[in-house]
């Protein structure tokens, strides 16, 4: 994990480069303000304020150089300045408009580096000073909470399986003080049939279980935290082709999210009594893999027939959101990357995202705007509830004929919510398959930073 603490420094006027952050409107003014040494760099490097342009410029003396950035992304935005923390030389840096403001977030996230297979090729620091020593703690939080998501992801199955899952929330539950709860073995199977189901077929030390972590105090909200960790998806016995199922390891980006943003909450003190549960399994195929036609028992009771052993991850959630509704919380998150429709219809950055009551959906929304982590609100449609009927049983996991799978598959999850129970579930993809400033091909958090915002100033 990238230490992000030396990063981003309280500006005590310290010695530092500046960096001048330039919008293309205000280009013409900003040059007709340098002294010719710098209008000659402009020329020979053939900037025109278009966004992306990028120079060194010459001071008074040999070595006293500034950093220019032509840019267009707003003020709030975390991407600002992020592709200038590793184009820049080693060094402190400040900007010449003031403090960074959200932009710090996307300075130090550029500077991450997964390196559990190799060394990275540049991690020179680059250093930047805030005015505002207050924002540095959050800041730094919230990169180390993305990060986390990343490197979990980045990570083989063959290196992350369940049991790692459990070594990650037991670490934070040391290190918060919060109580771990691990279910295996005989019970699972008793009390949570689908987990169990799901899992069974792995292999000898990549046994299924349900991980729990409860913290902070009885009497404030409770707040449910449910992350779909399925370590690796082979698509059980209705097997995925090589090409879907490449990027597999991904499949517990839900849980990933979770125990993120578990983390982001207990370090942050929020007022709130937290349960976080990932049902932890390995979609695996053996001869005692469950099948398709089987009916699977759930933890609420209802029956489920399997129409699609690739449709597991709604099985583990429904056991894991049962549980959670057991405790009578208040609100109840869900992250999961659960349907290829979603990805169909919204793409890899925005989450779909449904909500069962409109207050709560609203505060989401906006809160990522605000952070620019944007979800996209989409419909828990009553009048396809019918497609999860089932001949046998009390329900289908994976209706036929393929339409509105995301939809029917919050609609699955669903009927295992309590009724007067605030829930969102968030269907993201947890992968960036195109590079971006501080956002490299890979493992990525969607949702994370919108979700976290709404529970600071709802509990804050």
């Amino acid at each position: 994990m990238t230490d992000f603490t030396a990063l981003l420094q309280p500006d005590k006027g310290q010695p530092a480069r500046t960096l001048h952050v330039v919008h293309p409107d205000a280009w013409a003014d900003w040059l007709a303000a340098q002294p010719e040494r710098v209008r000659a760099i402009v020329a020979a490097n053939r900037l025109t304020g278009k966004p992306g342009n990028a120079a060194i410029l010459p001071g008074d003396k040999p070595d006293d150089w500034s950093a220019l950035l032509v840019c267009d992304e707003p003020d709030g935005s975390p991407w600002k300045i992020a592709s200038r923390a590793t184009a820049l030389p080693e060094g402190t840096y400040r900007l010449a408009a003031g403090d960074p403001g959200p932009a710090a977030l996307g300075w130090l996230l550029a500077q991450h580096r997964f390196t559990r297979y190799r060394k990275a090729e540049d991690d020179a620091p680059r250093v930047l000073l805030t005015s505002n020593p207050g924002a540095i703690e959050p800041t730094v939080r919230l990169a180390t909470a993305t990060a986390k998501v990343r490197d979990l992801v980045d990570t083989g199955a063959g290196d992350l399986g369940p049991a790692e899952l459990e070594a990650e929330v037991e670490a934070l539950a040391k290190a918060h003080h919060a109580t771990l709860t691990v279910t295996r073995g005989d019970a699972l199977a008793q009390g949570y049939p689908m987990i169990q189901a799901v899992g069974q077929a792995a292999a000898k030390g990549r046994e299924p279980r349900l991980i729990e972590l409860e913290w902070g105090k009885p009497d404030h909200p409770r707040v449910a935290i449910v992350g779909k960790g399925v370590v690796f998806d082979s698509g059980g016995l209705d097997i995925k082709p090589a090409a879907g199922m490449r990027l597999m390891k991904k499949d517990m980006g839900g849980a990933a999210h979770a125990i993120a943003l578990a983390g982001l909450i207990m370090a942050s003190g929020l007022k709130v009594r937290l349960h976080l549960l990932v049902p932890a399994v390995e979609n695996a195929i053996a001869g005692n893999a469950f099948r398709p036609g089987d009916v699977l028992r759930s933890r609420k009771g209802l029956t489920v027939e399997n129409t699609n052993t690739d449709a597991e991850g709604r099985l583990i959630l429904g056991d894991a959101l049962t549980r959670a509704g057991e405790s009578d919380p208040e609100l109840i998150l869900d992250f999961a990357t659960l349907t290829g429709a979603a990805r169909v219809a919204l793409g890899p950055d925005l989450p779909a995202t449904f909500v069962n009551d409109d207050a709560l959906a609203t505060a989401l929304i906006d809160a990522g705007a605000q952070v620019h982590d944007p979800l996209w609100r989409m419909p828990l449609w009553d009048g396809y509830d019918e497609m999860l009927k089932s001949d046998i049983a009390d329900m289908v996991n994976a209706p036929d004929g393929g339409f509105a799978g995301a939809v029917t598959a919050a609609l699955f999850l669903r009927r295992f919510v309590p009724q007067d129970t605030l829930w969102a579930h968030l269907d993201t993809f947890a992968w960036r398959p195109t590079p971006k400033p501080a956002r490299p091909k890979g493992g990525d958090a969607y949702g994370l930073r919108a979700a976290w915002a709404m529970l600071e100033k709802r509990y804050g």
